[in-house]
């Protein structure tokens, strides 16, 4: 890396001197292991979908590599003032897509949760989540400044209209992972018993309701609770795969997990690494995540300002909470969500939402951003 001068303060250079390496580094890593597993997993799986080139989703992975490191790399060097703004920006505008999505959206496996065009398809909710974070962290941390403004309710009313939209798709996987990275943000904020009272109570009451009303989500439970007593064909060759792998593994591209499951590059790309590299590599997928959540909220922590270290926090638990769910499904920890592994996985908007995350979380966590005077982070 070139050395630079002290005296250069342009912002390339600054963003240089001031954003986490050993994350980015690690983000990085990441990223080149789904590089790696999208040349085992593309030819059965292009195969299997019709397409003609056996790579195609190689060069897909590629091009969706390049496009996160450029949003990781330009939102990580945004200032907490500007990374609150476009944050908004970007919420209310995925919100409007996700309107779009109950409208015009295409459905598939009985679900309404992608906008397609032209061969190309979006799902909104990726980025309405990190936005969401971002926001609710500065409205809850305005508390300081203005103690009597309604700022806790105007969050939890952004939050409960995202919840809405997502619930309507149906999408229950993301609206779990959405309530725990808002409670995660609204916690570090100081919640108060009574708000963690009410989410308590609405959370059991939601989920009642949802076991009820929506079939799909009754037998994902059921299944998981009574496996004997229904079809748990992914999840038993997820975890006959991760058996076979031992500590080593069957080798590059030997494993047969990925002929088998049409999931395989998304779902259960954590069970196509195990077959084929091992717990060695499974562990060390783990370890890769870990450091990241952890050094990143240890960053956080050290923030005097409320605003970033909650909006900080938040972004770093909602990466890590999507990793986890994701892992814990292929293991057979909880019901199938049917969410990717981030920057592992193929998926064109988990890798680009995943890079808007991490983005803004590195600008929050930033050398810089920690000796932010407390005026400025609202200015």
């Amino acid at each position: 890396m070139t050395v630079l001068a002290r005296s250069d303060r342009s912002i390339v250079a600054e963003w240089r001197r001031t954003v986490d390496w050993p994350i980015m580094v690690a983000i990085w890593l990441l990223l080149g292991i789904g590089l790696l597993l999208s040349l085992s997993v593309s030819p059965p799986a292009a195969a299997r979908i019709g397409y003609g080139d056996p790579y195609h989703f190689v060069f897909r992975q590629i091009v969706f590599i390049v496009l996160t490191t450029g949003i990781l790399v330009s939102h990580s060097m945004l200032d907490p003032v500007w990374g609150r703004r476009w944050s908004a920006v970007v919420f209310f505008g995925a919100l409007i897509l996700m309107i779009g999505v109950l409208m015009f959206g295409h459905e598939s496996k009985g679900a309404q949760r992608w906008l397609r065009y032209a061969g190309f398809s979006l799902q909104p909710s990726e980025f309405v989540k990190p936005a969401l974070v971002v926001l609710s962290g500065w409205l809850l941390a305005q508390r300081n400044l203005f103690p009597d403004g309604p700022w806790a309710i105007i969050s939890f009313g952004l939050y409960s209209a995202t919840l809405s939209l997502l619930l309507l798709q149906p999408d229950v996987g993301q609206s779990v992972l959405l309530t725990s990275a808002f409670i995660v943000t609204f916690f570090v904020s100081g919640l108060p018993w009574r708000w963690a009272a009410g989410f308590t109570a609405g959370g059991a009451i939601l989920a009642g309701i949802l076991f009820l009303t929506l079939p799909y989500v009754r037998y994902r439970i059921l299944s998981f609770i009574s496996p004997s007593d229904y079809d748990t064909y992914q999840i038993d060759v997820a975890l006959k795969a991760i058996s076979n792998g031992g500590l080593f593994g069957v080798g590059p591209g030997e494993g047969t997990i990925k002929t088998t499951l049409p999931d395989a590059q998304t779902d259960f790309i954590y069970a196509v690494l195990s077959e084929e590299f091992g717990l060695a590599a499974s562990l060390g997928l783990l370890l890769l995540y870990g450091f990241i959540v952890a050094r990143g909220i240890l960053l956080a922590s050290q923030i005097e300002d409320p605003y970033p270290r909650a909006a900080a926090t938040g972004l770093f638990a909602l990466f890590g909470l999507h990793a986890a769910i994701n892992i814990g499904v292929n293991i057979s920890l909880i019901p199938p969500k049917g969410m990717t592994l981030p920057l592992v996985s193929a998926g064109g908007s988990s890798l680009l939402g995943t890079g808007l995350t991490l983005g803004l979380a590195l600008a929050l966590v930033r050398r810089k951003g920690a000796r932010l005077r407390f005026r400025r982070a609202y200015a």
